[in-house]
């Protein structure tokens, strides 16, 4: 039913542009992935060739083969075409331009190939009269895990009001049901691979280094507080005590507390990033939609919130 209301606002969005083609910035991970299923569902149901989805691939120095080779099996398996850009030398060039130092790996250094990505899809959209489709999903936007201006735009966003957690399910289940072995046997590995946005070197062993639960914490928590937050309005302390029961054995309580903190830290911080928000179909009944769902001030203290925290006994 999920894949279907997405499949469909897809559709309805295409049919009211009048366009036959839409891009997909195409990595191997999680998110794209859904994505790609879901623009294949709705050229599906509008009848459409599904070579007009156009993936594509933008190495740089963060990609490694594991992952590089999921996007381009996976685009093969479902008959959309494949588009490969390296983007190490514009990149390599936009550093010269501002004067940025190349083995300084910070924010500059991660940021600059997000919206160099970003850059690519855009234009390939308007020489291919085409649209973008956006591949972050809500829990990227509620923790404001999103290049402002890079994979933060698209012109529709498939999966923003999808959490992470759903998005795995949903490829699980397409994966689980789907009756090619090539195309079963490239989404399980996509469902192995570690999230990540792949902005930094891989390691020595050219697997990936830069694990977002590692920096931002585990999706499961991150999902759970999302969850009681948006529909029932719980204070953190009570959503720590919930915490505290439901992942017992999985996460100790000195954990727990550290991510919720980290949490609605991050919540506050990045709304702005949520005022501007893609268009994009909401499955659930609560989004972080600006236009409808979620109206808050980009400058909201969480003063308040993290007092609250401050009081809980760990």
């Amino acid at each position: 039913e999920i894949l279907n209301i997405q499949a469909l606002g897809l559709k309805k969005r295409i049919e009211h542009i009048g366009t036959k083609n839409v891009v997909i910035g195409i990595s191997g991970g999680l998110d794209s992935t859904q994505a790609l299923i879901v623009a294949n569902k709705a050229f599906e149901l509008a009848g459409l060739d599904k070579k007009g989805i156009i993936c594509v691939t933008m190495p740089c120095f963060g990609t490694t083969d594991r992952t590089y080779n999921n996007a381009v099996e996976l685009t093969k398996a479902l008959g959309a075409t494949l588009i490969e850009v390296n983007i190490k030398k514009a990149v390599k060039q936009h550093f010269s331009d501002i004067g940025h130092d190349e083995s300084v790996k910070d924010l500059t250094y991660e940021n600059s190939q997000a919206r160099q990505r970003t850059l690519i899809l855009m234009n390939l959209a308007n020489e291919l009269n085409g649209m973008v489709i956006g591949t972050g999903d809500m829990s990227e936007l509620a923790l404001g895990w999103a290049t402002y201006n890079g994979d933060h735009m698209s012109m529709y966003g498939v999966n923003c009001s999808v959490p992470k957690t759903l998005v795995r399910y949903l490829v699980l289940y397409y994966a689980e049901t789907t009756p090619d072995k090539q195309l079963h046997d490239v989404l399980m590995d996509v469902l192995d691979t570690p999230v990540s946005p792949e902005l930094l070197p891989p390691d020595k062993d050219g697997k990936i280094a830069q694990k977002t639960e590692d920096l931002v914490g585990p999706y499961e928590l991150h999902d759970f507080f999302l969850y009681y937050i948006m529909r029932f309005g719980y204070t953190p302390s009570k959503i720590y005590r919930l915490a505290k029961y439901t992942f017992d054995g999985d996460y100790d309580k000195e954990t727990i507390y550290k991510w919720l903190r980290t949490f609605y830290w991050r919540f506050f911080a990045q709304q702005f990033k949520r005022s501007c928000l893609p268009d994009g179909p909401k499955v659930g009944s609560v989004a972080l939609s600006p236009r409808g769902d979620w109206r808050m001030p980009s400058d909201a203290s969480v003063n308040m919130w993290i007092k609250d925290i401050e009081n809980i006994e760990v």
